[in-house]
């Protein structure tokens, strides 16, 4: 179960809720699932029964009760629990958080794209340039038309031509990531691009070494103990999406990437994703691959919607 998928659970939950006459209150048109926040438990939390509790006239925790007892049932969810002043937590089936590769290579370039964030099937307008670039297919892939407006930025092409256009891009959408722009052209750990960018390579060259060796990619979830951050990472990939997209910040996105790199190279370096010398391809071997394949597929989707190109050779 994805974020996105557990949102709309928990629009479900309340929908049911209000149909049963157990809660009086308009059902949103979205449910904000993210991690929960310090003093919060489980895997997700939400924050629905806050606002729903004054339409409601019932303590925010009496509507995160209500909801609870609806949650709860859900075969993918293997607890709920209520925080501070009516918080929902959710703790996941672990199958159902490790279904999140096999989710990722069947939508592939769609993984993470929807209808959730504020303006969905509505006609916003986004500057032009590099950042409203970067928004209005944050805000696109969320399902909201954009119309652009006003002439794009001069001096950006002049930034272009002193670093390349993905060098350019990046230090319009995440300014702060270094030290000085050109330390985006360095290719090392401190430049978070090109971090971003080996990863996707990696995983590539990973796909393409295993079929070197005659196996491919089946996802039977025998990743290995330090998948986890990573398996958490790519399952946060829609959240982020609609985050980005709902606040019109692509540096959102820009520093899941970097983080999401750092946990796949944690998991690379953990667990060997290719046979060792006369070693045969085992399950777990084909299982570490599929989530770097996975991996590599929501890298290559998250550079393209910040404008940002991802080579398979670096």
């Amino acid at each position: 179960m994805t974020p996105a998928e557990l949102s709309r659970t928990v629009l479900r939950a309340v929908r049911r809720a209000v149909e049963e006459d157990v809660l009086r209150a308009p059902v949103p048109e979205r449910a904000v699932v993210e991690r929960p926040r310090p003093g919060g438990r489980g895997d997700y939390a939400s924050n629905v029964a806050l606002k729903l509790a004054g339409s409601a006239s019932l303590p925010a925790r009496e509507v995160a009760e209500i909801l609870r007892r609806i949650l709860v049932v859900d075969e993918q969810i293997a607890d709920v629990e209520i925080t501070g002043p009516g918080f929902l937590n959710f703790t996941l089936v672990r199958p159902a958080q490790d279904a999140v590769v096999r989710t990722v290579l069947i939508q592939r370039s769609s993984y993470g794209h929807g209808t959730s964030v504020d303006g969905a099937g509505q006609v916003v307008q986004v500057a032009a340039g590099a950042h409203g670039d970067a928004v209005a297919r944050l805000m696109q892939a969320q399902g909201v038309t954009v119309v652009r407006s006003g002439a794009a930025d001069g001096g950006f092409r002049e930034v272009v031509g002193r670093l390349g256009r993905d060098a350019a891009v990046w230090s319009v959408l995440w300014p702060t990531s270094v030290a000085r722009p050109d330390d985006l052209l360095v290719q090392r750990e401190s430049n978070p691009l090109f971090r971003v960018r080996y990863a996707h390579a990696r995983a590539r060259a990973l796909t393409r070494n295993a079929a070197a060796l005659g196996f491919e990619a089946r996802d039977e979830a025998a990743y290995g103990r330090h998948a986890a951050p990573l398996l958490g990472a790519l399952a946060d990939y829609p959240v982020v999406l609609e985050a980005a997209a709902r606040h019109r910040a692509p540096d959102r996105l820009a520093r899941y990437l970097d983080a999401t790199a750092e946990s796949f190279f944690r998991f690379h370096d953990a667990h060997p994703v290719l046979p060792l010398g006369d070693e045969k391809p085992s399950v777990a071997h084909r299982s570490r691959l599929a989530l770097a394949e996975a991996t590599g597929t929501v890298l290559a989707g998250g550079l393209s919607l910040l404008g940002i190109s991802a080579p398979e050779h670096l």
